[in-house]
């Protein structure tokens, strides 16, 4: 099942809620205009009553309507506005009704009073009626007389449908600015998470040594929690290098005393013994002073700063006048590019681990290249030798471990490479190319 990121959740949830809510606010509206419709009919009817009333006369005995309310549609059959009175044993009736009787319902009506109904009409309308009784005067015969005006009911369901009609586009449109309205508040509202995590990378890549204090008020808590924990850590990490070469330098001296020792057995013709003691000794001492190496890179490594192509340049420069070094030729591809986060003496030695190796098994030649990306750049050391078995490349970079065991060395120089890239935030990648095989050291830039 697909998780919804916070943002996608925050939008649908806001989207569903503005439909909902101008959904009911149509709904709402379409009900007010009803009403105010009804009102407006029902005033309408009101004095269309009052004409009625006002027309009745007396004829030979019985009532008449002199003046008949002048809208043509009381004249027209059916045409949606009718008027009927009833008086003692007489019906009078608009043209409108034609051969329909209005059947009002039985309610007791007070002298002018007038009562509010919904009726079927004619043809199977709904009418809405305003009824009134009135006392008639001596003249007109005296008596009560019934009166209703009544309005085809669909007149105002029609209105209320145009009006609904209407109303949407503009409703459509409002659905649009208020999502977007919406979007925008929820991008606002959540960039400082994206802040919080381009921060982190900051701090992963060295470039930030904080979370710092340029945050909102619900988010600084957790920015505070987390410079807490940073400090904590290194607290506990500078602890650690401080043990460590506590623990090397510790070593140093009893190292010491087993060189002097086999000194004085070679001294005594135990010339074997005290080569046994040296060999063991050294290799010893070359893992203290690795350690301690690696102790003060770490503890640097924030602050240091170094030129990859002049690094390169004094290496190679080093290298040509060793044996190996005399036979090759250097292809060197050294662009200009920014610093790098790593001390220089750090680099030089990893940088000569890998092309001392190069040199020992390069044929004609061996290519130093440098290229920068965004935030890291890469070197590569290519040699032109036979390369390594694939199954091998993984386990070169193991501390002991040597591509050729037939000639000197302790095995340490592509392990102290990798430690030296990994303490610097980068790292070793070995792999064989057309060209031989290629150690490549990608190392962070220097803010």
């Amino acid at each position: 099942m697909t998780v919804l990121s916070l943002r996608g959740r925050l939008l649908g949830a806001g989207a569903i809620a503005v439909l909902v809510a101008l959904m009911l606010a149509a709904a709402g509206l379409a009900q007010l205009f009803g009403t105010h419709v009804e009102r407006r009919a029902e005033a309408e009817l009101s004095v269309y009553l009052d004409q009625v009333v006002a027309g009745l006369a007396a004829d030979n005995g019985s009532l008449t309507l002199a003046n008949a309310p002048a809208d043509p549609r009381f004249s027209r059959p059916y045409g949606g506005l009718y008027w009927q009175i009833r008086a003692r044993d007489q019906l009078l009736r608009s043209r409108s009704l034609w051969d329909t009787e209005l059947t009002l319902p039985d309610d007791t009506l007070l002298d002018g009073e007038a009562h509010r109904h919904r009726m079927d009409g004619p043809e199977g309308s709904t009418l809405l009626a305003l009824e009134r009784s009135v006392a008639l005067p001596p003249g007109l015969g005296g008596g009560r007389v019934r009166a209703v005006v009544a309005l085809d009911a669909g007149d105002l369901a029609a209105a209320k449908r145009a009006f609904v009609t209407d109303m949407a586009p503009y409703l459509g449109l409002l659905v649009i600015v208020l999502i977007a309205a919406q979007w925008a508040q929820v991008t606002v509202g959540l960039s400082p998470l994206h802040t919080i995590g381009q921060r982190i990378a900051r701090l992963r890549m060295d470039r930030a040594a904080r979370m710092g204090s340029d945050w909102p008020s619900e988010v600084q808590p957790l920015a505070a929690e987390l410079d807490e924990l940073l400090g904590a850590r290194e607290a506990e990490v500078d602890k650690a290098r401080a043990r460590a070469g506590d623990l090397a330098h510790g070593l140093k001296t009893p190292l010491q005393a087993l060189l002097g020792e086999a000194g004085r057995l070679r001294q005594k013709g135990e010339s074997a013994a005290a080569d046994s003691i040296e060999e063991v000794a050294t290799a010893m001492r070359a893992h203290v002073d690795r350690e301690l190496a690696r102790t003060r890179s770490a503890m640097r490594a924030a602050t240091s700063r170094a030129d990859a192509a002049l690094v390169v340049q004094r290496v190679v420069a080093v290298l040509r006048k060793t044996p190996d070094g005399r036979r090759l030729r250097w292809d060197l591809d050294l662009p200009v590019g920014p610093m790098l986060a790593i001390d220089e003496a750090d680099l030089a030695e990893a940088l000569g681990a890998l092309a001392e190796n190069a040199a020992r098994h390069g044929v004609l030649a061996v290519t130093i290249s440098v290229a920068f990306a965004d935030h890291h750049a890469v070197i590569c050391i290519t040699d032109d030798g036979p390369g390594l078995p694939p199954d091998r490349i993984a386990a070169m970079t193991q501390r002991g471990v040597r591509a050729d065991q037939s000639g000197p060395g302790t095995g340490l120089g592509l392990s102290i490479a990798a430690e030296i890239a990994d303490g610097a935030g980068g790292r070793l990648a070995l792999q064989n190319t057309d060209a031989g095989l290629s150690a490549c050291l990608h190392l962070p830039i220097a803010p």
